[in-house]
């Protein structure tokens, strides 16, 4: 089978899906316009569909005719909560709320590689699940799916692969790397108590903003020359609040923003020293200080083999220059890394870029379009990891 070809032949109903989604964009872990847009989609085929309790998340299940392993193919279906200022006739109708990171088009190829498998099935040595997510966008979406055990035995997948979009990379190629892939992200607040009183007398008060400032430089100072260049972190400051007018010293100021990190040792030595250099610059200048830490999600960790395998599938399917290995972890984070920590598997990033390459605005951009014939790349990858693990490990 050529798996391009048999895609692009399916690739309209895919595009007529996403932008369905796309015009209509739902947030969090309960989509039910999305979800039944996604069942009606696989009504007409064989598949067996498990839902979700606590989110509106499905996983289609094909069992091939052929015993064999069993692999999962995921696909995130939540938007963003934020204006979309694209002038297209399936554009967002709902005010504040936009696929921006390209969930619509997760959703549509995943879809399409189901249609595909389907095609194929006395052929299929094994099961496919095929996981339709809700919660990415911070919303554990992966991990409520996992608590419910909707993963665990005589259901729980032997590897896991995902495609994630961008729309900063030439269409219809792919890109990735084993081991650390996307970063842990955690976010932190650090309220500062001191002592209000009359802007003329700072003697009289204990002035929390110097202290803050001090805490936010202290902060930067830790991850160069306190973090291990070869494992980073980017730690940044992104709320700093205090005061109410011009004559008066607030007696609280709160410090707030997020971490990266890409091992759980950068992650560990970053949370211990946020809380010590807050702690340490309050006591010293007799201000108060407490710190919390949120823990977001860990880091996303590709198996290597599986990256080898899913570069070759590339390569034999598309030509050898349609992977491009990443050079270094990309800072953004994914709840993908909840299933990666428990099954071999890896993500994958595909080119989206516009035609017109001065179009291309990245991810959670108000003006992010994608390239919408890569997608059948997408439904055709999707299909032919399935093929290649299931037969390479009957």
């Amino acid at each position: 089978m050529n798996t391009l070809l048999e895609a692009r032949k399916i690739l309209p109903r895919a595009i007529e899906l996403r932008r369905k989604i796309h015009a209509n964009p739902e947030l969090g872990n309960q989509l039910p316009m999305t979800t039944a847009a996604v069942i009606n989609e696989l009504s007409d085929l064989d598949l067996e569909i498990r839902k979700s309790n606590s989110t509106t998340s499905l996983i289609a299940t094909l069992q091939g005719d052929k015993p064999g392993p069993r692999i999962l193919l995921r696909g995130d279906m939540d938007a963003l909560p934020m204006p979309e200022n694209n002038d297209l006739p399936f554009a967002s109708t709902v005010e504040n709320k936009m696929h921006a990171c390209g969930h619509d088009a997760h959703t549509a190829m995943l879809a399409g590689a189901a249609r595909l498998l389907s095609q194929t099935k006395q052929n299929l040595r094994g099961t496919v699940d095929f996981f339709f997510q809700t919660g990415e966008e911070g919303y554990f979406g992966a991990k409520l799916v996992l608590d419910e055990g909707l993963l665990e035995k005589p259901q729980r997948p032997d590897a896991v692969f995902a495609i994630h979009i961008t729309p900063l990379l030439d269409s219809g190629k792919f890109t990735s790397k084993a081991g650390p892939l996307l970063a842990a992200a955690d976010s932190w607040e650090i309220t500062l108590n001191g002592k209000g009183g009359h802007a003329s007398m700072p003697h009289d008060c204990i002035d929390p903003i110097p202290v803050a400032c001090d805490i936010v430089q202290a902060l930067q100072h830790l991850v160069v020359s306190r973090i291990n260049i070869s494992d980073p972190i980017v730690l940044t400051t992104t709320k700093i609040q205090a005061g109410t007018t011009t004559n008066v010293i607030p007696e609280t100021a709160i410090l707030a923003g997020t971490l990266r990190s890409t091992s759980e040792k950068s992650r560990s030595k970053a949370h211990k020293g946020i809380q010590r250099i807050a702690e340490q610059i309050a006591q010293a200048h007799e201000v108060t200080a407490e710190t919390t830490i949120q823990r977001g999600y860990p880091v996303t960790v590709n198996d290597a083999e599986f990256v080898n395998l899913a570069q070759q599938t590339v390569k034999q399917t598309f030509g050898d220059q349609a992977y491009i290995p990443m050079r270094s972890v990309m800072m953004g984070a994914e709840d993908f890394s909840y299933l990666l920590e428990r099954w071999p598997g890896a993500m994958l990033f595909l080119g989206v870029k516009p035609d017109d390459p001065s179009l291309a605005a990245p991810c959670h951009s108000n003006r992010m379009i994608l390239n919408e014939d890569a997608m059948a790349h997408g439904i055709a990858l999707h299909t032919q990891i399935a093929i290649d693990y299931l037969n390479r490990n009957s």
